[in-house]
């Protein structure tokens, strides 16, 4: 019986794109592989679909690879570029660019490729109505709600209205009309705000999603009140005289930030040039070096220009702050049990005092994520029982996500339902699943049947829908039968450095790729304790897919179901009982390795820094016979210790940046001692940062004896608290990982220093054994990092949309000649793996310096024995030029711990 085709309707014209490309990729990758075929379908800025070869599905961003490297102009050395950056380009052109994506898909070809349209497009072209009224059109059975409710969940001000009149409780609100805006006939807004509102209030765009544009406003200020509604309009006031104040750096600054479709306005911009009383109408500026000319050349003619995104929101809504608990809640449609409408455990979002921002949405560790809400079970029910009576009259299908407030007179104000969850790894979209026991996997397969019988129920005469859900049936019958043939692999992560947030995303990732194979039956394990006593935790679904490894630890330490858990595992038991598995909901267990070796086979250690990183997990997994990923124990307890591992190498003849260890007690007894040898030896600036912790954590660019000062103060501390001082100095961000540290090195800042080009890479590895049992080394083309900051940041290697790798590293314009050097750098890079013993596989982080062809230097940061494996991780990137998939390189890396054994046994 061939598999069921999914069609995966990703990325969009919108700003939420990246969230839609990375939740894309993680329905593709955690689709049932025994009964469905995923079909990667992307949507470009332009609204043409394609078929994407399955390669791009893996990049970090959408930038990574669309558009294509050879389309961006040579020039462009400070911006990050969207197809739409290059102009206003002929359907010829475009057709160009998605030619060296995969194949072009015109709209009346879809029904023959796919027989079930997953939509993971977020806002207007994807949750609005107008792709679900084409699929109609078409006959091709579609994930989530249909048209009208598609058409109410988009737009906010329209939902408010609806809401009123059905009794639900709504803040004061009023709404501005764009074109009022612009043309300057809003009279008295700013009085009628403080008046009607009052602070503090929230001013947000209608039409979208993921906090985009979303101010909340609390100070009386008429100029930042302005500024706040210009962002949600996605408009900017550009003063003449602010922008002639501006250097050229901090003009390029400005306009990055501008144009960014997360932070700012997105490009292309508009300029009404006659509103500003030059001579001239409309320009549309499509790239940032064509508005930074026009602003210098035309701002003294004028007080200002009014910049507005082509994209812009028509409509922002000013209402009332909400004081209360903030929660979101996922509401199913159960079409087996008379289509009841079940609201799963709603989840308490707490942050403080910052807005719950994209940021904080995406990025693990940021805010954290109480499921159920903490309340008394009646008023959680309560909560449950007004989001599924908006489901039902907003006449939703299928799913649902609705957030709310609960103040704290005790009202629930219910704000923003939408038609379409984000689908990333930690979203409430899974997270709420996974409390009544269904993995992601599973969730999916809910999802996809309980479309196609809502979908036949509402359709007329469309026969083909029950030939795809008698297949699905067909296809859960013998899945349940299937799980006892699979491999069992002990998926380790967590653990207790200042990485252990990135650490549970990488094995929840290898969890849900394995746990989607035809191969493999994965078990969490989740380990804690310390360095003379670590403690692994077999954990449940739920608990697996809490927001970060410290929500995981504080429900291993106080385990309990929720009453109303309870009673919600309870009304969904016909969904669980079709869907899940038995042990998905099974108690935390405390294992030791012996106990380990009795439940897997293997392990897949995906833990980051100490320990895991370190060798002290592999040595006790030797010891009870289990094999695992990566290098042995003296290898990895090398690679941990950047110093050792930088004297290894130079003695080895590579090169390094020059490089000391400065310890605490060091810094204490002779302070000026260090003051003056990183003057006269280092200079400024210079590189600082924890001699074994990874993940860009507390790396920093030092620019003066006083920030020295400010990171020694905060890496040396003895408490957890921060010095405000030193933190204000680093500009440490709110929640910022620190670690304390005894010992910290000190590297020199590693420059161009007369190269013809110089850039930052990263390159990844596999090992295998050939026919004769000799190890060879397969060294991948080197990503090239893009860091708009000092040092490629957290989120700039983690947070789907953030930061930029482009893969292949472009060491040259010229192919020949980028092959040539690409060549002696992935040389250089194995010859020093060989020479640190890492095997299995690896990531090195290093700077090339590029003088001509034949003289390539390769000067290298660090080397990680177990590299980050989360979703979007670049290591996929390199691994999938050489034609792995991510689960293969997943399995490649088992099946080498496997051989590795049997050969060195």
């Amino acid at each position: 019986m061939s598999k069921i085709k999914v069609g995966i309707i990703f990325g969009g014209r919108s700003k939420e794109r990246e969230i839609s490309f990375a939740g894309g990729r993680t329905v593709y990758d955690n689709l049932n592989k025994s009964v469905f075929e995923a079909i990667p379908l992307f949507v470009d800025s332009f609204g043409n679909f394609v078929l994407l070869d399955w390669n791009f599905v893996y990049k970090g961003t959408i930038r990574d690879f669309y558009p294509p490297v050879e389309f961006i102009p040579s020039e462009n050395t400070d911006f990050q570029y969207y197809a739409e950056n290059l102009g206003n380009l002929s359907q010829e052109q475009q057709d160009a660019m998605l030619s060296k994506l995969g194949k072009k898909i015109e709209v009346n070809q879809l029904a023959s490729l796919i027989d079930f349209a997953f939509l993971a497009l977020h806002g207007p072209y994807g949750e609005d109505g107008r792709l679900q009224g084409l699929l109609e059109y078409l006959q091709i059975p579609y994930s989530g709600s249909g048209i009208l409710p598609s058409a109410i969940g988009i737009d906010k001000s329209i939902q408010k209205q609806l809401m009123i009149r059905a009794g639900f409780n709504s803040p004061k609100f009023f709404t501005i009309d764009r074109n009022d805006w612009i043309s300057g006939n809003i009279k008295g807004v700013w009085e009628k705000a403080k008046e009607e509102i009052g602070f503090p209030m929230v001013i947000k765009p209608a039409n979208q999603g993921s906090s985009i544009g979303v101010s909340i406003f609390n100070h009386d200020n008429h100029h930042d009140f302005m500024a706040a509604v210009e962002k949600a309009f996605f408009t900017k006031w550009m003063s003449s005289e602010d922008w002639l104040k501006l250097s050229d750096k901090e003009k390029i600054d400005f306009v990055r930030t501008l144009s960014d479709i997360r932070e700012g306005i997105g490009m292309p911009i508009k300029l009404n040039v006659s509103l500003s009383g030059v001579e001239g109408n409309v320009q549309i500026f499509y790239n940032q070096y064509e508005l930074i000319a026009f602003l210098n050349n035309n701002c003294s003619k004028a007080e200002g220009f009014v910049l507005e995104a082509l994209d812009g929101e028509s409509t922002v809504i000013i209402e009332g702050f909400i004081d209360g608990k903030e929660f979101s809640c996922i509401v199913l449609e159960d079409t087996d049990n008379h289509n009841q409408v079940i609201a799963l455990p709603p989840t308490e979002i707490r942050k403080g005092k910052e807005l719950f921002d994209y940021r904080s949405k995406y990025l693990p560790g940021l805010s954290r994520k109480i499921t159920p809400i903490d309340l008394p079970d009646a008023e959680i029910n309560a909560i449950r029982k007004e989001c599924e009576r908006l489901f039902t009259e907003l006449c939703f299908d299928v799913y649902a996500r609705i957030d709310g407030f609960l103040s704290k007179d005790g009202r629930i104000f219910l704000n923003d339902p939408n038609t379409t969850s984000g689908m990333m790894p930690s979203s409430f979209f899974f997270h709420q699943a996974a409390e009544i026991g269904l993995t992601p996997s599973q969730f999916l397969t809910y999802i996809i049947r309980t479309s196609l019988s809502k979908r036949i129920k509402n359709s007329k005469g469309a026969n083909s829908y029950e030939r795809v859900l008698s297949q699905l049936d067909a296809f859960l019958h013998n899945e349940k039968n299937a799980q006892s043939h699979k491999t069992p692999v002990a998926v380790v992560l967590g653990g207790y450095s200042s990485e252990r947030h990135i650490s549970v995303e990488s094995g929840r990732n290898i969890f849900e790729k394995l746990a989607s194979s035809e191969k493999y039956a994965p078990l969490p394990i989740f380990l804690t304790g310390k360095t003379d006593q670590h403690l692994l935790y077999q954990i449940p679904i739920n608990v697996l897919l809490k927001d970060n490894a410290d929500d995981i630890k504080d429900k291993i330490d106080h385990w309990k179901i929720h009453p109303v858990v309870k009673q919600i595992i309870e009304e969904c038991k016909v969904i669980t009982e079709k869907y899940g598995s038995p042990n998905n909901l099974v108690a935390p267990k405390l294992l030791s390795y012996q106990d380990l070796a009795k439940e897997v086979k293997q392990v897949f250690i995906a833990l980051h820094g100490r320990p895991g990183e370190d060798g002290a997990v592999q040595e006790q997994l030797e010891k009870v016979g289990l094999t695992y990923n990566g290098s042995g124990k003296e290898s990895s307890s090398i690679t941990i210790d950047k110093y050792r591992t930088n004297e290894i190498l130079l003695n080895n003849g590579f090169l390094v940046a020059k490089h000391c260890l400065i310890s605490n007690n060091d810094w204490n007894s002779n302070k000026n001692g260090i003051k003056e040898k990183l003057q006269n030896e280092y200079s400024y600036p210079l590189i600082a940062k924890p001699v074994d912790d990874g993940c860009s954590s507390a790396v920093k660019k030092i620019k003066s004896f006083e920030e020295f000062e400010a990171f020694a103060t905060l890496i040396f501390r003895q408490s957890e608290e921060f010095d405000a001082k030193a933190a204000e100095t680093l500009h440490i961000k709110p929640k910022e990982e620190f670690p304390q540290k005894q010992v910290v090195l000190v590297e020199e800042l590693i420059s161009k220093n007369g190269a013809k080009h110089f850039l930052e890479i990263t390159g990844g590895m596999l090992t295998k054994f050939n026919a004769k049992g000799e190890l060879e080394y397969e060294v991948f083309e080197a990503s090239e990092a893009l860091a708009e900051g000092d040092v490629l940041s957290l989120e700039e290697k983690f947070l789907a949309g953030q930061g930029q790798n482009i893969t292949p590293a472009r060491y040259s314009r010229d192919l020949n000649e980028r092959q040539l050097i690409s060549n002696k750098v992935k040389e250089t890079l194995g010859a020093a793996a060989k020479v640190l013993n890492v095997v299995g596989y690896c990531r090195i982080d290093a700077f090339v310096r590029i003088f001509d062809v034949n003289k390539v230097e390769v000067i290298f940061i660090e080397v990680n024995s177990l590299p980050g494996m989360t979703p979007a991780t670049c290591i996929y990137h390199q691994a999938a030029i050489n034609g792995y998939k991510p689960y293969n390189f997943i399995d490649n890396i088992l099946e080498f711990g496997k051989q590795k054994e049997k050969i060195t046994a």
